[in-house]
């Protein structure tokens, strides 16, 4: 069964588990999450016709604490950008929350694009096993609901060790289900000078107000300055071109998806393919990621460089405050105008350094009201902070 919103819903059937913390919840997710006997295509024609055989990890996980797993919504093409992504819709109108793939700030945009909370956990921390990535070191599977009660809910499920996914931590994982001890409460918040000053003046003006918001809550709120911030969106486009580039690789249309006509050997047959399964837009973020792959490996490895110093001036910052604030967009650009991959990067501009660094981040809605338009209040915390970071979204958001 499909409509508008959703390219699969589940017909509801037995009864859940009547206990476990995400008892009751109806959860709908992105088509790049494996659910056996769902059609799997993530937006993709390269995954056209691929029904998946397994559970993803986190999918077994809800079922198991009570959790209905209700339809797939549409989605971008294997997540790349936002247009035609109909999932801020569905959990406005019908699903208690739903998970989305956030490898560029996904999970938080489109919560302030339509009112609600975006959680990104740290990297590592929910297993990837069952996902149809596009960049394995920088995504994450999230959480997009109305309520901070649920966000925790659908974490507590999911935060859990998986022994076959070895890209996740084993151990250490914020433990959702007990409140932080107080010596480890965010308390201070730092605003990054050189991404305020990427703001126009309404939008600057907006964010002031909703700092002063935060700092009516009892937060201390105080400027801090990364001149590096301008290389957060250099690192990620460099290093996810390359690896959304590798990990598209294996999608050849032999066992799924439409096959070309009218080649004469296998490798015009995959070449052939792949041109005509890729959209535009996506095909020219994986050319850029081909070329760094083949002929230009030392700009990869520069940005890995990048990364790490990004990694290490930040853990810096957070020995002077308890978390950062961005706002979530920087303008009322509608995702569906970003045509081309500066577009994608200019929409996600302000989400990019959670990715870059695996930090957790949240987007709150009711903040930064610039001329009527929701940019969201983003709030960035160190690596396994989450629950922190989480329970300050509480305190603020309820």
């Amino acid at each position: 069964m499909i409509n508008e919103l959703y390219s699969y819903i589940e017909p509801r059937s037995g009864a859940a588990s009547k206990s476990g913390s995400s008892n009751g919840l109806q959860i709908c997710i992105q088509p790049n999450l494996n659910v056996r006997g769902w059609q799997t295509e993530a937006g993709s024609m390269a995954l056209k016709g691929y029904v998946a055989l397994d559970d993803a990890y986190v999918i077994e996980r809800l079922r198991a604490q009570g959790a209905f797993i209700a339809a797939s919504t549409r989605m971008g093409e294997l997540g790349f950008g936002l247009a035609g992504d109909t999932t801020g819709r569905a959990v406005q109108q019908d699903c208690d929350a739903a998970l989305v793939t956030d490898a560029f700030g996904e999970s938080r945009v489109i919560a302030a694009l339509h009112g609600l909370l975006g959680f990104k956990p740290s990297h590592g921390v929910v297993s990837r096993r069952g996902l149809i990535g596009l960049i394995p070191s920088m995504e994450s599977i999230s959480v997009v609901a109305k309520k901070t009660g649920v966000v925790s809910s659908v974490l507590q499920a999911i935060v859990t060790p998986d022994d076959q996914d070895f890209s996740m931590m084993q151990s250490g994982l914020p433990n959702f289900s007990a409140p932080a001890v107080p010596a480890e409460e965010i308390k201070t918040v730092g605003v990054i000078t050189e991404a305020v000053s990427l703001l126009d003046a309404a939008a600057s003006k907006a964010f002031q107000k909703g700092l002063d918001q935060v700092s009516k809550k009892g937060y201390a709120v105080q400027k801090v300055t990364l001149p590096s911030f301008p290389l957060f969106r250099k690192a990620h486009q460099v290093i996810g071109s390359a690896e959304a580039s590798s990990s598209a690789g294996k999608f050849d249309s032999v066992r799924y998806g439409p096959r070309a006509s009218g080649t004469s050997n296998w490798n015009e047959m995959y070449l052939q393919t792949r041109a005509e399964c890729f959209g535009t837009l996506l095909k020219c973020y994986l050319f850029q990621g081909g070329y760094i792959q083949f002929k230009d490996f030392e700009a990869f490895q520069d940005a890995c460089r990048i990364r790490h110093r990004l990694v290490k001036e930040v853990e810096t910052l957070f020995g002077k405050v308890d978390a950062l604030a961005l706002p979530t967009r920087r303008d009322a650009t509608s995702p569906e105008k970003a045509e081309t991959v500066e577009d994608i990067y200019d929409l996600f501009a302000m989400t990019l350094p959670a990715n870059v660094l695996g930090t957790p981040a949240v987007s709150l809605p009711g903040f930064v009201d610039s001329d009527g338009v929701d940019l969201g209040l983003q709030l960035i915390a160190p690596r396994v902070r989450d629950r922190q970071l989480l329970e300050m979204a509480a305190a603020l958001v309820g």
